[in-house]
């Protein structure tokens, strides 16, 4: 057997680790505390011993300041697995990221969120039947892509074999809520880790074949609009200002005025235009008989990455000043998330490898796609690292009863595995 060979088969008989690997973390609930919970510290803490007990060594903590969390920290873990080429040659990043999101409402739950359980057979909403799975919060995201990053790491090892190209996985923080205290804070912090000729998988995001290689995001906004008019009662609006009336039209002019004015099509995305929705909406008076002076709403803004930033803001600015004049309020904006991406080449080698390594391990061809979410590959791509978003994932991510396919774990770490033999060339 050759020795890709042998560490296909290594990872294959591997489905106790991944389970066991995935049991364990699914038990540390890594929450952010804008999310009400302790952020990832014992999930790190343990995912180094374990490392480390299975022959993984070389690893470094890097400890964001966050008073809010547990340890007054938000830790993100980066093992490195050396390679073959020279220094200074290009590394090969593998982003997987610790936190996971709530459970919700538990009552949607058929077992405890934080108690990962195997599961066999059934069939998904289409009748297609499920294969073996492990449910629980975070399942899937992000640790399927972490156990898939560690089982191909340990592949390598295991047969004695260093990667083409120094591996590099990174076990982010706080990507669920932007990466304030994960891959941007490391970026700005710690920007000699990252070198301009490095590349980055981003197991983090995909389909169910694994046919989408997301190489590009829209650009994000995210806006919360505080409407400030004169409180009064139901029945003499003549004497108010209806704070929640102009903000209702103003969410409406902004959804339309902005769809309009930034209204072009590009087929990598779905959807293909940019999108301005309103979203979040604050309690304001609590009876229904006084109108409101105060009123705030949100809005979740995706734009397609022609169209910068300031652009939206200056013609947002525009639509405001319409309302407050024909209202007589005055309002106010700030953003809780704002960011522009840049793209990778559908033909970058990155693109390149993960399109062949696909091929090999699920007999899928692949193609470059871009979407609306925001992901670490985003202020990678600003650095000029290009970075690619793949895994083969059911999309169970967020959903009560969340769960990953083993072979999925399985699958997927064959093909890191042939990112790291393979290298760039």
């Amino acid at each position: 057997m050759t020795i890709q060979e042998n560490i296909a088969a290594f990872i294959q008989k591997s489905e106790a680790l991944a389970v066991e690997l995935e049991t364990e973390l699914c038990r540390r609930p890594a929450v952010s505390p804008d999310s009400g919970g302790e952020g990832e510290l014992d999930k790190c803490v343990f995912l180094e011993e374990w490392l480390r007990s299975h022959g993984i060594n070389a690893l470094e903590r890097f400890d964001a300041p966050d008073e809010r969390a547990k340890g007054g920290v938000r830790p993100s873990l980066i093992a490195t697995i050396a390679g073959r080429a020279a220094p200074g040659a290009g590394r090969l990043w593998i982003i997987s990221h610790l936190d996971v999101v709530p459970p919700g409402e538990l009552s949607l739950w058929e077992n405890d969120p934080w108690t990962a359980k195997v599961v066999e057979g059934g069939v998904r909403a289409d009748g297609s039947p499920l294969g073996p799975r492990i449910t629980g919060r975070g399942t899937e995201d992000n640790q399927q892509g972490l156990v898939s990053s560690v089982l191909a790491a340990l592949a390598l090892l295991h047969e004695g074999e260093a990667p083409a190209m120094t591996v590099k996985l990174l076990f982010a923080a706080d990507e669920e809520n932007g990466s304030r205290y994960g891959v941007h804070w490391l970026l700005e912090n710690h920007r000699d880790l990252f070198q301009q000729n490095d590349m980055a998988l981003i197991p983090d995001g995909g389909d169910r074949k694994g046919e989408s290689i997301e190489v590009a995001e829209k650009n994000l906004i995210w806006a919360r609009f505080a409407t400030s008019g004169v409180q009064t009662h139901g029945s003499r609006p003549d004497l108010g200002a209806n704070a929640h009336l102009a903000a209702a039209d103003l969410a409406v002019r902004l959804h339309y005025g902005l769809g309009e004015k930034f209204g072009a099509r590009d087929p990598l995305f779905e959807p293909d235009r940019s999108t301005f929705e309103p979203t979040k909406k604050e309690v304001n008076v609590p009876n229904i008989n006084t109108i409101p002076g105060e009123d705030v709403f949100y809005m979740d803004m995706r734009v397609l990455p022609r169209y910068p930033v300031k652009d939206v803001l200056a013609e947002a600015d525009r639509i405001k000043a319409e309302v407050e004049s024909l209202y007589g309020v005055k309002v106010r904006y700030d953003l809780p998330q704002s960011s522009e991406s840049v793209s990778t080449s559908p033909g970058a080698p990155l693109v390149r490898l993960v399109s062949s390594a696909v091929r090999k391990v699920y007999g899928v061809t692949t193609r470059p796609v871009g979407i609306g979410g925001g992901t670490v590959g985003a202020p990678l791509r600003n650095v000029g690292i290009d970075s690619a978003v793949w895994c083969r994932i059911e999309d169970t991510a967020h959903q009560p009863n969340e769960y990953a396919l083993i072979g999925n774990i399985l699958g997927d770490a064959q093909v890191m595995a042939l990112l790291m033999t393979e290298g760039a060339s």
